[in-house]
């Protein structure tokens, strides 16, 4: 099994690399980090995006946030870890947007960790969520930006603002 997922790993690594030679622009690799606004907490997340296609890019991403909530005036101390991939369309090119700003939306899929003190009566159970977000990015040069991104329908709800390195 384990020859399997190689195989198919070096096979969608070839693959990746021989239609990167029949675009215009180069496969870049985005790191992305920073910090946010959620319901439940100040989300910290960092993650890499991989543009397959001028138009295309899928990433992964890591969060967490750790928050107080009050109930029956106790106060309980909460986390969330969270493990996300993502898909985007960027715009740049159907609505002729300079180079320096990139608009993208898409779908994402993660799990979360929600983490609770057993004395907790509230609900916070870990699972699957999936959302979408919309947001864009301000290039100051070839390597160096910043992001802004809004999103919902799961653990990863709100507004996420960081910085961006292009390798």
């Amino acid at each position: 099994m384990k020859k399997l997922y190689i195989i198919l790993l070096l096979s969608s690594l070839s693959f990746l690399t021989l239609s990167a030679q029949n675009q215009p622009e180069p496969v870049r690799i985005q790191f992305n980090a920073g910090a946010g606004i959620s319901n439940w907490g100040i989300p910290f997340y960092f993650g890499l995006d991989l543009r397959v296609h001028p138009e295309i890019s899928i990433g992964i991403e890591s969060s967490f946030r750790s928050y107080y909530q009050s109930y029956t005036d106790i106060r309980y101390r909460s986390s969330i870890v969270g493990f996300s991939t993502n898909g985007n369309f960027h715009f740049n090119r159907l609505l002729d947007i300079p180079n320096y700003l990139d608009l993208y939306a898409g779908l994402n899929v993660g799990y979360y960790i929600w983490s609770t003190p057993s004395n907790y009566p509230g609900t916070g159970t870990s699972g699957f969520g999936m959302g979408g977000q919309f947001g864009g990015r301000y290039f100051f040069n070839d390597h160096f930006g910043l992001n802004l991104e809004f999103g919902g329908g799961n653990a990863f709800t709100g507004v996420k603002f960081g910085m961006t390195y292009m390798f």
